[in-house]
């Protein structure tokens, strides 16, 4: 089925936008959402494109010619029973959504293929993004398949495997004192100057699709059900925020009723601003002072979705907790000793808020609970020598 794409819409005043012209922030400086004509759309996953991976689910994403489609492997990720370590937790139905197999190590390349596809369909030649890690080299991969200029902006302490990566792509790469916030206001810079693209998360419309997949995916590989907890690292959001949408989606779809996962949000005691604006039932999360944490997918201040973040986490009845690095390392030794996987700290990060979980007993044994491994901890090599004492 070709993109059932219809308008997008601004995520604060519902006011629709133009899908077929290159787009931002809305005018009151909020995320854009896609829409699509979903009467007209799959009435089972039985009736999707017969193809492996994330476009499998062409209808529901928003690139209209297969032409601009570079598909490098992305999404189609396993869904792991974690027999040992859930056995180690007393969670017979424990969960892994390994997304470290994607291009690029992470799940972020997800995003990039999507959002890179349709700035090439909209004529969109420079892309440039600021970002932590994974997104820049998501972003360099999906540029060079497509021949398009990247401009990437990263800490200067981003792990050197990454900012190898990039280079090997043969983007702009420039190395930034400071946190992602700096690097974006680096390139907040080339885009007003110098007309670059802003496709960092969420201030462009389309890499919250290719995360929504993730959504997908699971009911599919439930045979027709969702999990009874979602357990996320939180960073910009967009992978929570995505799966969210999908829910939606489906259930408009008539895959679904109105039931949901409880959808927890994990970040670092360093840097958690969406835990403490939960904690305190604010819709906004202040911007983090100080922000520090190994897992650098993690280590983002700001959110400019919180508020969507936020009411995800409030109508699944799920909550938003912090882990400290000692808890984070612990349970990354546990993680890869009972599991078989080389997770990222940021998965790691998931397994200590389980655990935190278990003993605050909101999440019961027989529940089915899914941990997200958002990337490979071979991309982490430095953290990785912290954590294990080496």
């Amino acid at each position: 089925m070709k993109s059932l794409l219809t308008h997008l819409e601004c995520s604060k005043t519902g006011e629709h936008y133009d899908a077929d012209v290159p787009q931002n922030l809305s005018r009151v400086g909020a995320p854009l959402l896609a829409r699509y004509d979903l009467s007209r759309g799959p009435r089972s996953p039985r009736e999707l494109a017969h193809k492996p991976g994330l476009w499998r689910y062409s209808a529901l994403l928003p690139v209209r010619s297969p032409e601009f489609v570079r598909d490098l492997g992305e999404g189609g990720t396993p869904l792991f029973p974690a027999d040992r370590l859930g056995e180690a937790l007393g969670m017979p139905h424990l969960l892994i959504k390994e997304e470290s197999v994607n291009p690029t190590g992470s799940f972020k390349a997800r995003g990039m293929a999507v959002a890179v596809a349709r700035a090439a369909e909209l004529g969109i030649k420079s892309l440039a993004v600021g970002s932590a890690g994974n997104a820049g080299s998501a972003l360099g991969a999906y540029a060079a398949a497509l021949g398009l200029e990247a401009h990437i902006a990263m800490p200067k302490d981003t792990p050197a495997s990454i900012v190898a990566e990039c280079r090997s792509f043969g983007v702009d790469l420039a190395l930034i004192d400071g946190l992602i916030t700096d690097a974006n206001a680096h390139v907040q810079k080339g885009i007003k100057e110098l007309g670059w693209f802003d496709m960092a998360t969420l201030r462009e419309p389309y890499r919250l699709e290719g995360k929504k997949t993730m959504g997908y995916e699971l009911f599919e590989q439930l045979d027709g059900h969702l999990p009874d907890v979602i357990v996320y690292p939180t960073g910009g959001g967009t992978g929570l925020i995505g799966m969210w949408k999908a829910f939606d989606e489906m259930e408009q779809l008539g895959w679904i009723g109105s039931q949901r996962p409880r959808m927890v949000s994990v970040q670092a005691a360093g840097c958690a601003p969406i835990v403490r604006a939960f904690e305190e039932g604010t819709e906004h999360a202040a911007p983090w002072e100080n922000a520090h944490t190994s897992a650098s997918g993690l280590r983002v201040p700001r959110a400019i979705a919180d508020f969507l973040i936020l009411d995800a986490v409030r109508k699944s009845g799920g909550c938003a907790l912090a882990v400290t690095e000692e808890e984070m390392f612990a349970a990354w030794r546990q993680f890869c000793a009972l599991t078989g996987l080389f997770c990222a700290p940021e998965g790691a990060a998931t397994l200590a808020a389980l655990q935190k979980l278990r003993e605050q007993q909101l999440v019961g044994r027989d529940e089915r609970v899914v941990l997200f491994n958002t990337g490979s901890g071979l991309k982490y090599l430095e953290a990785w020598a912290q954590a294990s004492g080496t």
